[in-house]
């Protein structure tokens, strides 16, 4: 397995190459939205969706992908509680991640 500096990362991004490989500011937005809506309920929760994009959205896309996929880098099932449009969302937050995370892997980039 080949290592990468971690000097590499720099706030949520990764190297500019890397970065535009795996999606750029548009699968930023898509996964930490994904994420935000399984963790935020329609029904509400303590902490605000807002703040859950918040904190979601500072790590690097491998990691937001790691939110969205079980240990095997298989898509995580679609909660029954997302809205059409939130469920939209995630199916294709969930093949976005699923293929970050192949992607970031062959890179080396996946730790």
């Amino acid at each position: 397995m080949r290592r990468v500096s971690a000097a590499k990362f720099i706030g949520r991004y990764l190297e500019p190459a890397h970065e535009e490989l795996l999606g750029g500011e548009p699968a930023h937005h898509l996964l930490a939205s994904a994420v935000a809506d399984r963790l935020c309920p329609p029904t509400g929760y303590s902490i605000s969706w807002d703040d859950w994009y918040a904190s979601v959205d500072q790590y690097p896309l491998p990691a937001k992908a790691r939110h969205l996929l079980d240990p095997d880098g298989r898509a995580l099932p679609i909660p029954d509680f997302l809205t059409p449009e939130q469920a939209a969302r995630a199916r294709e937050a969930a093949a976005r991640a699923e293929r970050i995370a192949r992607q970031a892997q062959e890179l080396g980039i996946d730790n």
